[in-house]
């Protein structure tokens, strides 16, 4: 009678600790990538893990602890190219880390939006969560979860650390927005139309003030009539330029608060038969495709997207440790990128006085 050959059983966490001869809570340590594992101890459970081709199963970490290995993005933005960003940046923080990630778009608006997030950790047993903006950027809601026991790390628009004992990401729009400006008044441009993304996020009026700030700064009257409100859409971007260019006195410039609403400028300059840069010159925000796929390329403000993920997700898992250390706040500066969309001011014919 012949035998039948039972498939080997796959390596489990108790055989690492023992081919190794360290404790359970050592190897958990050392998949955990935990600080407090001696680098010859780490280096011998490594070794163990690679020779015995081991994988940690999270769900079942999960299932068998109270702590979670999954973490969720939150987010509500009407900018696929920048939610993409996101995505790959927390993505990448996970993967270094043996984190699972959860995405959840929802609406920013919502007033129920604090339980919907608090249901949401305790449902899918998520270790933390990823806050962006606009959401990030709701003061009663950060509150909320945090007496609810939620961990988060806000990614935001502001010049300065806020200091206010929540961790974040902060990003400084207003300082970028200032070097767009300026670029464009160093080009000659006196008369700069402004286009205004969402009024629900920061970073829209850090945009703004950047803007305004570059105006004062160089003696330039700031003229109402070029500041147009609207969303991060291509269809605003569309409208709001068909708007300033119907000005009697119409911008040399317009200024787009994001990539997508500078494109749209750009397709109504087209549509109008102006020349970009020459008769118009247009630039846009975050260096997203829009900004280097259209033609002229678009001026615009590189902004560290994935970056910026990743370093939010570093925060918050760190965090999650019992012996973690205090992590601090950090900053990023977006960094102007000339491309061929703007160009030196060309004199416009004055119109013919009225009799």
């Amino acid at each position: 009678m012949s035998e039948v050959s039972a498939s080997p059983r796959k390596p489990t966490i108790r055989t690492v600790a023992e081919r190794a001869g360290v404790s359970l809570k050592t190897v958990s340590r050392v998949i955990n990538n935990e600080p407090s594992v001696l680098p010859a101890t780490r280096a011998r459970v490594l070794q163990t893990i690679a020779e015995l081709d081991y994988e940690p199963d999270p769900s079942a970490r999960n299932l068998r602890s109270a702590s979670a290995y999954v973490i969720g993005l939150v987010y509500d933005n009407p900018n696929p190219y920048h939610i993409i960003g996101l995505q790959n940046g927390v993505l990448s923080a996970c993967r270094e880390t043996g984190f699972g990630l959860q995405i959840h778009p929802c609406d920013a608006t919502s007033p129920l939006l604090a339980d919907e997030l608090v249901e949401l950790v305790q449902r899918s047993r998520l270790a933390g969560l990823v806050l962006t903006a606009p959401i990030s950027e709701r003061a009663e809601l950060i509150e909320a979860l945090e007496q609810a026991g939620v961990r988060a790390t806000r990614i935001i628009a502001a010049a300065e650390d806020p200091d206010d004992g929540h961790p974040c990401v902060y990003v400084d729009d207003r300082d970028a927005a200032y070097e767009i400006t300026e670029h464009l008044v160093q080009l000659g441009h006196q008369r700069i139309g402004f286009l205004w993304g969402g009024q629900e996020h920061r970073s829209s009026s850090e945009r703004y003030l950047g803007y305004e700030q570059a105006l004062k700064d160089y003696g330039i009257t700031l003229d109402k009539h070029l500041v147009v409100p609207g969303d991060y859409t291509f269809d605003d971007g569309f409208r709001g330029a068909r708007r300033l260019l119907a000005l009697r006195d119409p911008p040399t410039a317009i200024f787009g608060s994001n990539d997508e609403i500078a494109a749209g400028v750009l397709a109504a300059a087209k549509s109008a038969g102006m020349n970009v840069p020459y008769d118009l010159s247009i630039a846009g925000f975050e260096d997203s495709p829009f900004s280097r796929q259209s033609w002229p390329a678009l001026t615009t403000a590189k902004q560290a997207t994935e970056e910026i993920a990743r370093h939010a997700a570093r925060m918050l898992i760190a965090g999650l440790r019992p012996d973690a250390a205090a992590t601090h706040n950090q900053g990023f500066v977006p960094q102007l990128v000339v491309r061929g969309s703007t160009a030196p001011v060309r004199p416009r014919a004055q119109p013919a006085s009225e009799a």
